[in-house]
């Protein structure tokens, strides 16, 4: 997006956000979503992909580690989904990135046989930034003091939905729909490694020199700094940062600078609950 057209789209926001701060959760066929989706729910659903779009699926601040996907296609996917109308005016292949849980993918992304990504984070971790990016977001609910937001995360009462179905949602069907399923500590752990996976699913082919430059353009450090992924030229009223960055922290166990111990207890106890029927490797700590 150049200076001009982010520029125009904030101002845009402004305008949309100008008499309203945080608009309600309206259920979608049993999930909570942003009313301007639900009121536009229909045309979504009714969406038509092409085969050679790729989609990028992930929770809420499950982190940003779908950027890589963004670098390796550059040569071959030029066009960030925007929205449902700019996306229809855009030619294919092109990116789409959705929050949405499995369940509720327009139908046409699996009968096209799309290719998919999909990247899962902890869910302490999760919790943790979803939590910060609340408070800052000014167009979803307050999220309320730390201590009373823990329980609405578990019963997932919140923006797209329970974390645990989303992660269950896209890993069950991961083989069935050929979803590459990642996972944000991988990433921070041996990104190359990470998108030397992606670029072998996306059947590319990029010298070591392009996959170094990946690795480095899309550190947090990097990212945090990049106007393009920190969002810092959406305007206070709709993301207000001198509440929390956009880009907080990006580390793997930064939930224990949150949780006590009671906390961390009920939370894991919950966990286990929630967890039981699949055996997904995440990792709290690296």
């Amino acid at each position: 997006m150049s200076e001009e057209e982010k520029l125009s789209y904030s101002e845009a926001i402004k305008k949309a956000y100008a008499s309203v701060s945080r608009f309600p959760l309206i259920p979608v066929r049993g999930i909570p979503l942003m009313s301007l989706i639900a009121q536009n729910w229909d045309t979504i659903w009714a969406f038509r992909p092409e085969p050679s779009d790729l989609l990028i699926a992930t929770y809420p601040k499950a982190g940003r580690a779908s950027c890589p996907v963004w670098r390796i296609a550059q040569p071959l996917l030029h066009s960030l989904g925007k929205s449902l109308d700019l996306l229809k005016e855009m030619d294919p292949p092109r990116i789409i990135k959705t929050h949405l849980p499995f369940q509720l993918v327009p139908p046409g992304f699996w009968e096209k046989k799309c290719k998919a990504i999909y990247v899962a984070r902890n869910a302490k971790d999760n919790l943790v930034s979803y939590y910060h990016f609340d408070c800052m977001n000014m167009t979803q609910p307050d999220p309320g003091p730390w201590e009373g937001y823990i329980p609405k995360f578990m019963r997932g009462e919140l923006a797209w939905g329970s974390c645990y179905d989303h992660v269950k949602g896209y890993w069950m069907e991961r083989e069935k729909k050929n979803i590459l399923y990642l996972f944000y500590e991988d990433m921070k752990e041996n990104p190359q490694r990470e998108v030397e996976r992606i670029m072998r699913y996306l059947d590319l082919s990029v010298s070591d020199e392009i996959i170094s430059r990946i690795v480095e353009l899309t550190s947090f450090k990097n990212m945090k700094e990049n106007p393009m992924a920190n969002y810092s030229w959406i305007p206070a009223a709709v993301f207000d940062q001198s509440i929390s960055p956009f880009m907080r922290k990006g580390e793997v166990g930064d939930w224990r600078n949150h949780f006590t111990p009671e906390q961390s207890k009920m939370f894991d106890e919950d966990y286990e609950k929630q967890m039981k029927e699949v055996n997904i490797p995440f990792r709290t700590l690296i």
